[in-house]
């Protein structure tokens, strides 16, 4: 069977066609400026080299159209024809309380997405237009919704509940929700089959660090906390989000600096994290850079970083009651050895030590612990879309 996963962006979109006899990847691309002037498709099939389509998009549907037509392009298309896409598999960020797993989409499915618009206004609007596309151009083909939402669904309410009035949770739906759960699930169970241990016997957390970065605490398989909240802007000094602050900060601010609610929270999630500090730039690349020139600001936004992260571990750690594994992933945790080593560092009473020979790896799966380290350390490199595609197979059968 092959499945196409789509991932929509609020002026993005990008998708992978994959053969799930193997899982081999048979074409992949991204659609950028969706709607906006100079929309253009990145496109590659297997085995060629990526093809650059420019033409107006006027929304998402128009998107998807111009994939469609390129899957089955006899000059670069990887299907002969539409009949050949068995199912497709959408990443939807948002599932509230309503979805513990993946599901097959129906129009209650959307509806009760909609529903959790005011939860994630930014990523579950363009999610459901892209559904609908779908639905609309490909109206037999089966659709299945992935939560990134979903796997953190086994947290205990003493967990996920804030110390709020618990009407706003009753309410509104006030509580710790958690991201990136479709990457933390597949990069736990890529520990079983790298420790040859069940993942039910092991006490795993799960560092997902891009310029959006979570932890997350596994324990028996299940997500037990996670970084993240109701929203993607609580847990980690991240790219351009600020994190955990304190949360008088924020009127303080707006007394102080005359802002209204959209200016305040533009600040928090566009301004701040490591561009804030740093004043340099939110990829962490130009930061190392910048720091290895001497700049101070850049050096302090690392070190802010790993200290947030290490002190994530340890809290996890305590949560847990212990950790046997530790691993690493996304952009930063899968090519960034000094921040890996920085982060570690401190963390030997937990029995964590790191093999410098090892840790030296970049976007593929290593062990980078020492032999013999009572807590072993891993670098897997996350693939959020063969998830996907799984649950999809699973679900459209």
């Amino acid at each position: 069977m092959n499945v196409l996963v789509i991932n929509c962006g609020s002026s993005s979109l990008k998708y992978q066609l994959i053969n799930m006899n193997d899982e081999s990847v048979l074409a992949k691309g991204l659609v950028e400026r969706i709607g906006i002037a100079g929309s253009v498709l990145k496109h590659e099939k297997a085995g060629m080299e990526k093809k650059v389509f420019e033409q107006p998009l006027k929304d998402h549907k128009d998107a998807i159209n111009l994939v469609l037509k390129t899957l089955v392009d006899p000059a670069c298309g990887a299907v002969k024809s539409l009949e050949e896409i068995q199912a497709i598999g959408h990443r939807v960020v948002h599932g509230g309380e309503k979805f513990a797993n993946s599901v097959l989409i129906d129009e209650k499915v959307i509806e009760a997405m909609k529903e959790c618009i005011d939860l994630a206004p930014l990523h579950n609007p363009p999610n459901i237009i892209g559904i609908e596309a779908c639905k609309e151009l490909l109206p037999n083909v089966p659709m299945v919704a992935v939560f990134d939402t979903a796997f953190h669904q086994t947290m205990s309410e003493v967990a996920y509940i804030y110390p709020l009035p618990y009407e706003l949770y009753q309410e509104l739906g006030v509580r710790r929700y958690g991201f990136h759960g479709t990457s933390h699930k597949y990069v736990a169970e890529r520990v079983e089959a790298l420790t040859g241990k069940d993942m039910k016997d092991l006490k795993i957390i799960t560092c997902h660090l891009g310029n959006g970065a979570s932890v997350t605490a596994i324990k028996d398989g299940k997500s037990v906390d996670t970084s993240m909240g109701l929203t993607p802007l609580e847990g980690l000094v991240m790219g351009t989000r600020c994190g955990d602050i304190d949360p008088a900060i924020v009127t303080f601010l707006m007394n102080k600096k005359n802002l209204n609610v959209s200016e305040i929270d533009n600040l928090m999630n566009k301004k701040s994290g490591v561009l804030g500090i740093s004043g340099v730039s939110s990829d962490f690349r130009d930061i190392e850079g910048a720091a290895g020139e001497g700049n101070k600001r850049a050096q302090l936004a690392l070190d802010k970083f790993a200290y947030t992260v290490r002190k994530y571990i340890g809290s996890y750690a305590a949560a847990m009651g212990g950790v046997d594994v530790i691993v690493f992933t996304a952009g930063l945790g899968e090519n960034s050895a000094s921040a890996r080593k920085t982060i570690c560092e401190g963390l030997e009473f937990l029995g964590i030590s790191i093999d410098d020979n090892k840790n030296n790896t970049r976007g593929k799966e290593a062990e980078i612990s020492k032999d013999g380290s009572a807590v072993k350390a891993f670098v897997i490199p996350t693939n959020e879309e063969v998830m996907i595609a799984r649950d999809t197979l699973e679900l459209s059968k």
